[in-house]
């Protein structure tokens, strides 16, 4: 018996008519109208019964029904807000791609830190999922980049009162699934095929009750009811092995696979040729595919049990296929040799889409985070296009998504992937010899090169398994590539989620009350007063804790303020200042002693110095994005009382022209002498105007006027506090409640990114400083030359 099972007996399922059941062949439980129905509607236990008989009254394209989904729900009292990028890195620490739309309002508005933008809202999120990639083209349903269109209310119970940024209930289970069901109904579904089964949810330390909805044997929907958190004595255990308990706050989170409802309306064989279907056409001319009737037909056939070959439920692909075969009555070979073409066919044009995604939302290719993950979907798409004779270039196909996407950077994403096309050429080159080593001394031992080894070929050398296996055939090693192994190889680099673990210093911290940040309110002043809340003794010196202060924590390349703290006994120098969940640590050589009063003292000439070089490296990230392109991100900094240093990610080399034009304007802004200025907007009232630039050092031009953007930003980084004061900020304002946040300046002009969207990500500081100067005027310079290179540095000393 599910341990959950009361949450799932609904008021609207009993007022419906529908049975519980379990399935024979998958065990789980799941509801249905009918009461004859035996299984629960999901591969293995049922075919896909939609394709060549759609399952809605209409065919539609994507965006037809994309508008039909957020149309409903915006008659049924949502609000339509607009998507946020698939790099979720942005606005978060713990991910590094967006795989949900639940990750734009995680973790402020989930938590109840933050209200959300809307209350009830609808969206239709691009995601990424890079576990999902060895299954794409094979299943017939995966896709690796997909659009989860979404309805969300955020509800918080009574006994909770005001603490949360949202109160009361908006709606709950049984008008979720009414309103999963009424969908369903206006597109002109069959209500009695529906079956919604029981699959608690878990993720992130939360968890909750859960149906996956199935019609026809596809899964359209996946209804989240987030309301439990991580309790060692909590009433209910779940799969993952943990204790739950109820939480105050209790999120509405659903998810509508666009692809899916599209794929289901128009019956086509697999989701492909509903999604791409112009690029699979061009994709099979170039590459020469043509299929006969009896061809076409198997395919057809084959692909209704298409649903068997998910990676993720079986052990062997190669067994699975063989049992797919065999229920067909065709030889399993025959079977493989017809669809592993049309497999690779729609797996790169999933990867282009892809592509298109991450350099089109300004992912630049690098070794570390998204940017290794773009570089790793690149090279797959490149192997593919090799390997099933498509002789187009890569940079067309890509493109061929970016204009349907109607991304407006396009030039640059081209020449993003000309770029790494070069860069992979010359990778290969060297790593061949690597790997004819590797095989001769794994055929002398008459072993086959492990995975541990086909995965660091890969990272440390681009070489994929299928390059491996050829040159290791020549040698006479063996090769056993697994099913799974760019699911591996994105794993190895935060492809899918990430988690933290608390230690017994953090749970001491998290029971002291969060230190008051006087340095927000008052960049000039350098004198207070406080009240030691603890001592904590390290292996050298100690970490005071103090109820407020004006020592500026070390956080977003900014070192830490320096200074004293005394009582009326002694004195002790605080030498380093960090910050962990909004407590403030100053490392000191002396114990101050708990429960004293202290005055504090900075080094005021330290303070003036870094508030200069802050102020001067946003203005070079600034220069930077006139100079190169929009594209440009602030990749890392270090600032210092001598010199500071600003990394920014880019696709080639910085030229030493390049250089100088960026020190011209950076130089000219300084020249002008511009006030720094600081207020407190609505957080969501921001994030509207300025997007996720928001958050990122350097503004960009306001595309509506053609003035250049203030020449600061600050930017909270996620998890620690906003960038560290700036220089003289001339107008302040009281600090703002946790549902405000930071921008750049409310001067600054709109700073929407090249796509076809507006983007609007959050931030884990709740209350960060924001400062602003008036706008120059300054020309942008289109970026010149270009040469193979990783991420490159802009470096300028200031003083």
């Amino acid at each position: 018996m599910s341990e959950l099972e009361a949450e799932y007996r609904l008021e609207y399922f009993e007022e419906e008519g529908f049975h519980r059941k379990q399935c024979p062949v998958t065990d789980v439980y799941f509801w249905t109208r009918d009461p004859d129905r035996e299984t629960c509607g999901e591969p293995p236990a049922d075919d896909y019964s939609f394709i060549d008989n759609p399952g809605f009254d209409e065919e539609y394209t994507l965006e037809e029904m994309r508008e039909e989904f957020l149309s409903f729900f915006e008659e049924h009292g949502h609000e339509r807000i607009e998507p946020y990028p698939v790099a979720a890195n942005r606005w978060r620490d713990d991910v590094l791609l967006t795989q949900a739309s639940v990750y734009d309002f995680q973790p402020l508005v989930t938590s109840g830190q933050t209200p959300p933008p809307a209350n009830p809202l609808c969206i239709s999120q691009p995601c990424i999922r890079m576990q999902d990639i060895d299954n794409v083209g094979k299943t017939g349903r995966h896709t690796m980049a997909f659009e989860m269109m979404a309805h969300h209310a955020f509800n918080a119970r009574e006994e909770a009162g005001d603490q949360y940024a949202y109160s009361g209930e908006v709606y709950w289970k049984d008008e979720t699934v009414e309103l999963c069901d009424q969908f369903f109904e206006h597109m002109g579904a069959d209500l009695e095929e529906i079956t919604y089964i029981e699959d608690p949810w878990v993720g992130g330390g939360n968890a909750g009750p859960a149906f996956e909805v199935l019609y026809r044997g596809a899964e359209l929907a996946t209804l989240v009811f987030m309301s439990m958190e991580q309790d060692d004595e909590g009433e209910y255990e779940m799969k993952d092995g943990n204790r739950y308990s109820p939480m105050d706050t209790y999120i509405v989170d659903t998810g509508y696979g666009l692809e899916r409802w599209t794929w289901v309306s128009q019956g086509t064989p697999t989701v492909y040729e509903a999604v791409y279907p112009d690029m699979i056409e061009f994709l099979k001319e170039n590459a020469g595919i043509s299929l006969s009737e009896e061809e076409e037909e198997l395919v057809h056939r084959a692909a209704k049990l298409s649903g068997y070959l998910d990676i993720d439920e079986i052990d062997d692909l190669t067994a699975a296929r063989a049992e797919v075969a065999s229920e067909l009555d065709v030889d399993s070979d025959e079977l493989t040799e017809l669809l592993h073409p049309l497999e690779t066919i729609y797996a790169i044009a999933d990867h282009c889409r892809t592509l298109a995604y991450m350099f089109g939302d300004e992912i630049v290719p690098s070794n570390v985070g998204t940017g290794y993950l773009a570089r790793m979907v690149l090279r797959r798409t490149k192997r593919l296009v090799d390997d099933v004779g498509v002789d187009a270039p890569l940079d067309e196909l890509v493109d061929m998504q970016a204009k349907r996407l109607g991304y407006e950077n396009r030039d640059t994403i081209r020449d993003i992937v000309r770029t790494e096309e070069r860069k992979y050429r010359e990778t290969l080159e060297r790593g061949r010899r690597k790997v004819e080593a590797l095989a001769a001394e794994y055929a002398e031992k008459e072993e086959a090169i492990p995975v541990e080894e086909l995965i660091e070929l890969y990272d440390s050398h681009g070489i994929q398994p299928e390059m491996v296996e050829e040159i290791a055939a020549d040698a006479g090693a063996d090769v056993d590539v697994p099913d799974n192994f760019y699911s591996l190889v994105a794993e190895r680099h935060g492809g899918g989620d990430a988690s933290t673990a608390s230690t017994a210093r953090e749970e001491r911290l998290a029971d002291l009350p969060e230190t008051e940040k006087l340095y927000y309110d008052d960049q000039e002043r350098t004198e207070f007063e406080a009240v030691v809340l603890d001592v904590i003794e390290r292996e050298e010196g100690y970490d005071v804790v103090l109820d407020q202060t004006m020592f500026y924590p070390e956080g977003g390349g900014q070192p830490a303020d320096h200074g004293t703290l005394s009582t009326d006994d002694t004195t002790v120098q605080v030498t380093d200042v960090q910050i962990r969940d909004g407590v403030v640590l100053h490392r000191t050589d002396g114990n101050p002693g708990k429960g004293e009063f202290v005055r504090g003292q900075l080094d005021v000439e330290r303070r003036r110095r870094l508030m200069r070089h802050h102020t001067a490296t946003h203005i070079i990230g600034y220069a930077a994005r006139q100079v190169l392109g929009e594209h440009v991100r602030q990749a890392g900094a270090q600032k210092g009382t001598e010199r500071s240093r600003l990394d920014v990610r880019h696709y080639s080399r910085i030229t030493r022209e390049e250089v100088k034009q960026i020190e011209l304007v950076a130089n000219d802004l300084v020249m002008q002498n511009r006030a720094v200025k600081q207020n407190w907007p609505d957080r969501h009232e921001a994030e509207a105007e300025h997007g996720f630039d928001l958050y990122q050092a350097g503004s960009r031009r306001d595309r509506t006027s053609g003035r250049s953007p203030s020449t600061t930003t600050c930017r909270p980084a996620a998890g620690r506090t906003s960038a560290g004061p700036a220089t003289s900020a001339r107008s302040r304002s009281s600090r703002p409640s946790r549902s405000k946040t930071a921008l750049s300046g409310s001067s600054s002009p709109p700073a929407t990114p090249p796509s076809r969207r507006p983007s609007a990500p959050r931030t884990r500081s709740t209350t960060p400083r924001t400062c602003s100067t008036s706008r120059p005027r300054t020309s942008r310079r289109p970026p010149s030359g270009s040469s193979p290179s990783g991420r490159s540095a802009a470096r300028r000393s200031t003083g």
